[in-house]
């Protein structure tokens, strides 16, 4: 069974998940890969967690960066939970590059080559958006890219956290990264 919760926020409508316990989802209304790897029975209930996740929210939104976690449990193989345990140190108003995580998964793997490209992948199927903070990537070049939520809501989360947009832009259409 998984429960479902609702959230208003100003970057949308979100919508949790969670197993009872765990979130194992949230994703920002008309995301990418919206409501991925959930169980056919789902029921909307309050839940703890939920409101552990509403709390760490309200922190979130009001500029503020949250000193705990709610208990996280997103569903992907162990690659893509390797890069998703990256994206939750990246530190607050910080950003990183696909290939920096790449580098950091090739030295925790003794040296076998991980591609920035692999990384994306799974970096762009994260389920628990903004709490395991995916928009805190950016390309090598400082594009905006990449963001299953919206090149919008990215650079919104980027600005609420106080990062310096001067070297970042938004890619044209049609051109390689």
């Amino acid at each position: 069974m998984t429960y479902l919760c609702q959230i208003p926020s100003p970057v949308g409508q979100l919508y949790a998940a969670s197993d009872g316990e765990n979130i194992v989802g949230l994703w920002i209304e008309g995301q990418k890969y919206f409501e991925s790897n959930l169980s056919e029975e789902t029921e909307a209930k309050e839940l703890p967690v939920f409101q552990q996740l509403k709390d760490w929210l309200n922190i979130y939104f009001s500029g503020s960066n949250p000193d705990f976690l709610p208990p996280l449990a997103p569903q992907g193989s162990a690659f893509r939970q390797s890069v998703w345990q990256i994206l939750l140190s990246i530190p607050y108003g910080e950003l990183t590059t696909y290939g920096a995580i790449a580098k950091q998964m090739e030295a925790q793997s003794e040296g076998k080559h991980v591609s920035a490209q692999a990384v994306g992948g799974a970096v762009g199927h994260n389920p628990i958006s903004i709490v395991i903070p995916c928009h805190r990537v950016v390309g090598s070049t400082g594009s905006l890219t990449g963001y299953a939520g919206g090149i919008d809501k990215k650079i919104h989360l980027l600005k609420l956290e106080g990062v310096s947009m001067d070297h970042l832009f938004v890619p044209k259409k049609g051109t390689a990264l």
